[in-house]
Formats: structure tokens, sequence, C-alpha cells
């Protein structure tokens, strides 16, 4: 009984939490994943179950594998992107430059914008306009007289994805240089002096005592960039609109759910996108529950 006492008014404080994330949350997933195995491709018929038919069937669907290269690109630019330039932005702020405060607000200022206002604002700045029709980048590149760094930006039939990361890294690489900071300053001053007793000049106490330590924070930083990257949409439909050229799986299905109303595929594909952000996070969860165990036992 005493037990009880003690856990009960616990979870009777978070059991509206409970109740709230098991409806709207996994019973919406659930009910998700029930549309996505029936056959219901119009918004009046009642749909019959087909099991995974709509799964390997979209793969036939041309759209659906540019979709998914595309998102591909994107995750790994803007991913190695925000990490290397908020780890540089963290390092440059470690070394205990004037001003951090001001500097440091100014680098988070980013994301405290939403993906909709940042990509209002990139959509002019990558204008693929030239020459005399060059507008944002382009514009300053003509004026600087470097002509041959004007490009079509998101509309380039190659590289366009890797141009549509660039928004995401300026809004996201202040987030991850503030991971970074709190890792910098979470490793002990008494190791680094100890190390430079024994010889090590600067970059090996960074090779060898400060990075090992920004271990979890670069794993719990690829975690939630990788997430974001994966179900991108409003800024994608910001800058460009629900175009092929750069279309994603999030906005893929918003095409088939709201424009060619067909909720089981949409269904399917808002699956896919859940799988595969689940292949990020599962991991990090199964590291972190050993990680901890670990700290108990020791």
């Amino acid at each position: 009984m005493r037990s009880v006492r003690r856990w009960l008014p616990g979870l009777l404080l978070v059991s509206p939490s409970i109740v709230a994330i098991a409806v709207f949350v996994y019973g919406m997933l659930g009910w998700n994943f029930r549309l996505a195995m029936t056959d219901k491709h119009d918004e009046i018929s009642e749909g019959q179950f087909v099991g995974l038919t709509n799964f390997v069937e979209l793969w036939d669907q041309p759209r659906w594998t540019i979709s998914v290269n595309h998102a591909i690109v994107f995750t790994i630019v803007f991913v190695l992107g925000a990490l290397l330039l908020g780890l540089l932005l963290a390092f440059l702020m470690e070394k205990g430059i004037k001003g951090e405060g001001t500097f440091r607000a100014i680098y988070l200022f980013p994301m405290a914008v939403s993906f909709v206002a940042t990509g209002i604002v990139w959509r002019w700045l990558m204008n693929a306009g030239q020459d005399e029709r060059a507008v944002g980048l382009n514009r300053l590149f003509d004026g600087l007289g470097l002509d041959f760094l004007q490009w079509q930006w998101f509309r380039d039939p190659d590289w366009g994805m890797a141009a549509m990361a660039i928004p995401a890294i300026w809004q996201m690489s202040g987030y991850v240089m503030a991971l970074f900071l709190a890792g910098f300053r979470g490793v002990p001053e008494e190791l680094r002096e100890a190390a430079r007793v024994d010889g090590c000049n600067e970059w090996r106490v960074y090779r060898y005592i400060v990075l090992p330590y920004l271990r979890p924070v670069t794993l719990s930083a690829l975690i939630i960039l990788g997430h974001i990257s994966l179900k991108v949409f409003d800024l994608i439909v910001a800058v460009a609109g629900k175009q092929i050229i750069t279309d994603v799986p999030a906005v893929f299905m918003w095409v088939a759910v709201f424009d060619s109303h067909d909720p089981a595929k949409g269904a399917t594909i808002a699956a896919y996108i859940v799988l595969s952000v689940t292949v990020f996070v599962v991991p990090y969860l199964i590291w972190s529950v050993r990680k901890e165990r670990k700290e108990r036992r020791s």
C-alpha cells in the first residue's frame, strides 16, 4: 500500500497527458496505418483491407521515387551543413570572444522565425533570375562582379534540393551551436589542463579530450535535424510551392490527399514518413536507455 501511495499521486497528475498522447498521437498513428492498408482511393467509398499493397505499389510511381531522392539529398546537405556550421560557431564562441551574449542572440534568432517566414525571404534571395533580371543573391553577385556564382538555386534540376537546404541550415545552425556550446562548457577544465601538462598541443586537446565529450551532443543534434529534414513541408512550400522539381514525401502526401483526393495513398506516404523518422529516433532511445543503465550500475 505504501508503494501505491507513492506513485499514485504522480500517476493521477500525468494521466491527462497520458490519455491525450494515447489518443492524439498513437491513436492517430494507428488510424493512419489502418487507412494505408485499405483501397480507399476516393472520399466516398468505405475501403476494403488490402494489406501492404499500397506500400508496394507506391514505389511504381515515378513521383514517389523522385520525392524520396530529393528527401535524401536535402537530409544529407541539411544535417551535415547544420552540424558543421553549428560546431564552428560553437567553437568560436567557446574561445571566449568579446560580446558573446550579443553574438549568441544573433545566431539563435533565426530559430525564433517560422519555416514559412524563412521560406518567403529565401524565395526572394534564391530567385533564379540572372544578369539584368537578377534579384536577391544573384543580384548581389552581379554587383560584386562575381557573375560566375549566379545559379538557378532550387530550380536547378540536379542540385536544386541542395540549395533548398540552405535556408534550413541558416535557421537551425544557431540551435546546433547552442547544443555544442553547452557540450564545450561541460568539459572539465581539469582534463584540459592535465592534457596540456602532459605535452598535448591545443589540437590534441580537442581531438582526444573535448571532441569525445561531444559525442552525446552530436548524436542528439543528428536525431533532431534528421527527423526535421524527413518531414519538412512548410519550408519547401513557402520557397517553391508544390512543384515536382522540389518535391519531397510530405509535399507529395499533401497533393495526394487534398489535390488528388486519395486518402489511402496519402496515409501510405505518411506511414513511410513515420517509419523513416523511427529509424532515427528508436536507436537513439535504445542508446539512451542503455547509457542510463550503465550509469546506475557504476
